[in-house]
């Protein structure tokens, strides 16, 4: 099978560099200058696997048809990709990797749905700079069908995957993308003070406001009939028994959990992408959860100000300090 991974962030470079090792015929599509550093240099991987400088072939846009493309880059960037690249996408396989739940729709205007595969990525990686980045964590490569039955082809794509990752294939991938929606949750606090995940959730009140984020959008939700699927380490009732619990005891465990991620610092993905000046994907993680209220007519103060802040800072570039942040959100909470 060959591949082609378009986008050379931190997902798509750590997905790359262990294909390509595995033996897997992998091309990484990637900007100017990232392929400039990786032709130059070679693709750079630190972290959870040790360290190793990958040679593996890197383009700015796809040079013929592969059998599986897999995109990688943020959502938002979903349709330019497409454009780009779409000479060379109508026949092979298509599977995206994208956080939320939009991506998968996006794309489809553009391809027969039953063709296209979705994905969840449990792994976490960090965007060092062009031709490096780091890889924080294991975890599973989920795949399935949005739109259509699971079928041979997706336990082909999985059987791929699974050369480099634990490979899992769902015959409910959108539900699984819902509580994966739930997982990302705490990007949007990070990215407004512009620190880790452990720096952040080192505070308290940082804590008790990923909890009320949390209550608040499971309400959502709930009501809206939305049926999260359990991931295959992460199961659907400890989101659930999250919001249901006193709010001292669930800020708790959500600082013992984020801060204990890994021994190097984790940077979500919505601060990854203000950091290298791009916008965020936070539309389609707290934002989703603004939309379907907005949908069903249910008030989200915290979701809604805590997207607009983050927008804010995407524009001016400017991180809130603890202080600044309690200080917008006190109102809300």
């Amino acid at each position: 099978m060959q591949v082609a991974i378009i986008g050379a962030g931190a997902i798509g470079s750590v997905a790359a560099a262990y294909l390509a090792k595995s033996g897997v015929d992998v091309t990484l599509i990637g900007r100017q200058d990232q392929v400039d550093a990786i032709q130059q240099r070679g693709l750079t991987v630190k972290g959870i696997r040790g360290e190793e400088t990958f040679r593996l072939k890197a383009l700015t846009r796809l040079d013929k048809c592969y059998d599986l493309n897999i995109f990688t880059v943020k959502t938002q960037d979903l349709e330019d990709a497409y454009q780009d690249n779409h000479e060379f996408l109508e026949r092979g396989s298509i599977l995206t990797s994208q956080n939320g739940v939009q991506a998968d729709n996006i794309l489809s205007v553009h391809f027969d749905r039953e063709k296209m595969f979705s994905s969840i990525v449990m792994f976490g990686a960090t965007y060092t700079r062009p031709g490096e980045v780091f890889f924080n964590f294991e975890g599973d490569w989920i795949i399935g069908k949005p739109f259509t039955m699971i079928d041979p082809k997706a336990h082909e794509i999985a059987g791929c995957l699974a050369k480099a990752f634990q490979a899992v294939v769902s015959n409910n991938i959108m539900g699984m993308k819902w509580l994966k929606v739930f997982v990302n949750f705490n990007n949007c606090i990070c990215a407004v003070l512009g620190k880790s995940m452990q720096e952040t959730f080192a505070d308290m009140d940082c804590c008790r406001l990923s909890v009320a984020l949390l209550k608040e959008s499971v309400a959502v939700v709930r009501k809206a009939n939305i049926e999260l699927a359990s991931l295959p380490q992460f199961p659907v009732d400890r989101i659930y028994g999250l919001a249901a619990m006193p709010p001292e005891q669930a800020a708790g465990i959500i600082q013992k959990t984020l801060t204990g991620l890994s021994k190097e610092p984790v940077y979500g993905s919505v601060l990854q992408s203000i950091l290298r000046g791009r916008t965020s994907e936070i539309d389609f993680i707290n934002g989703e959860i603004v939309r379907i209220a907005r949908q069903i007519h249910v008030a989200v103060p915290l979701n809604e100000k805590i997207v607009d802040l983050v927008h804010r800072v995407e524009a001016h570039g400017k991180f809130l300090s603890f202080d600044q942040l309690k200080q917008e959100l006190s109102v809300s909470l």
